[in-house]
């Protein structure tokens, strides 16, 4: 029996083969409207991920302020200094570091026999490539060795290099910093950068040799990454200073707290947010496309009246009508999704990257935005189609089914 009802919906498919056709492509719209809005979703949030992966997402940038706040007979005012037992303290009490850094830096002129800049000089541990996620592109970066020995070695920038050895293999070379001699001994991959952003200008050198250029007795910051929640190592972080530079924890003025996945944290509320509209505008588009599917339907069953009458004559029960409708609506729908899903695999491809963050920055088409078609938006826009052909196929179904068959066979 379900055999014959299965045929006979799929003669009255041929039969009414461009009214189908022209359903079907409505049906393969919506869907692909639903997965390309999904995948655009998706490539917005990956883009989001690839600008804060650069830098590290689980790292903590910590710098010295003002207090804003009395706490204890100390009045509001109060300049916070950094020192290296600072370093130390957060070493010993926030749990769950994994490299921790301190950070001098200072504007100076740097140059070669050709050319002469000012560019910010940094003095770091080590560990600091680790915490900043820095990728040596030629060289090596500097060590324990080179920091303890005080020596004379610089890492530059993408930027630094070409602009002051063009073309030219960059290690090895030699680059006066404040007048004094560096030997160049590994040159970084290019960050993304906006504007006037220095970030693939910046010349790194060992912190015990940052000496040789500025003071070391204050700190301009203190760089760290985790492991665990973000928000306890942060508080940790705070009631450790407070402590020991007498300023309450909650004065947010006292020291600055660059916490990268609390920023995060706020984006991806944003891209989740977007995701959902996406989905909702996709929902409508394809309801759209059910609604003429169902008109569709509805006019099958006007033109079809006398034929139904015959059918429940000849002993045929709702169930049989209905199942035959439904049958013709559910493939209609499933030829159009899948046709539908292929459309949109076919534009994701084509279209390939959307300019988005590399507008504003250099070297930032990783963060542009890709149409990304996950397994898991093939399956949640397949469930909205299901929904969608259930619901367009079973009123036009359910009318065929309560036809009076005495009034079927007097239908002109």
């Amino acid at each position: 029996m379900l055999r014959d009802l299965w045929g006979q919906a799929y003669e009255a498919m041929v039969y009414n083969r461009r009214r189908t056709t022209i359903t079907i492509v409505g049906m393969a719209w919506g869907i692909a409207t639903v997965v390309l809005l999904l995948a655009y979703g998706a490539g917005f949030g990956a883009a989001i991920e690839a600008i804060f992966a650069q830098w590290g997402t689980q790292m903590i940038g910590v710098f010295p302020g003002r207090t804003s706040e009395q706490a204890g007979g100390t009045k509001a005012g109060v300049q916070v200094r950094f020192t290296q037992e600072d370093v130390d303290r957060l070493w010993t009490m926030v749990p769950n570091l994994q490299h921790i850094s301190p950070m001098i830096s200072k504007d100076v002129p740097v140059a070669n026999d050709l050319h002469t800049y000012t560019w910010s000089v940094i003095g770091y541990r080590p560990q600091i490539q680790d915490i900043l996620k820095f990728d040596v592109d030629s060289g090596r970066f500097f060590t324990d060795l080179d920091d303890q020995q005080r020596s004379h070695v610089a890492v530059v920038g993408s930027e630094a290099k070409t602009k002051l050895f063009s073309g030219e293999y960059a290690v090895g070379q030699r680059v006066r910093l404040n007048g004094i001699s560096f030997t160049i001994i590994g040159v970084l991959k290019p960050k993304m950068q906006e504007g006037d952003d220095d970030i693939n200008r910046q010349i790194y050198v060992p912190l015990n040799t940052m000496g040789d250029i500025k003071d070391l007795k204050y700190l301009d910051g203190i760089w760290l990454n985790y492991t665990g929640n973000h928000m306890v190592v942060e508080q940790a972080i705070r009631n450790t200073l407070a402590a020991a530079h007498n300023f309450r924890p909650s004065d947010h003025n006292a020291i600055f707290v660059a916490n990268l996945m609390e920023q995060l944290k706020q984006f991806r509320m944003l891209t989740l947010a977007l995701q959902v509209l996406l989905l909702f505008i996709g929902a409508l588009t394809l309801g759209i496309a059910g609604i003429g599917l169902m008109n569709i339907m509805l006019v099958a069953v006007q033109q079809r009246t006398r034929e139904i009458g015959i059918e429940k004559a000849l002993g045929a029960r709702k169930r049989h009508i209905l199942i035959q409708f439904m049958a013709e609506a559910l493939v209609i729908t499933g030829v159009g999704g899948a046709i539908g899903i292929v459309l949109a695999y076919a534009v994701s491809i084509a279209v390939g990257r959307i300019t988005f963050y590399s507008a504003l920055a250099a070297n930032a088409e990783a963060a542009d935005i890709r149409l990304l078609i996950s397994p898991m938006i093939v399956i949640v826009a397949t469930g909205i189609l299901i929904v969608v052909g259930m619901v367009s196929g079973m009123i036009p179904a359910i009318k065929a089914a309560n036809l009076n068959p005495i009034e079927a066979l007097r239908y002109e």
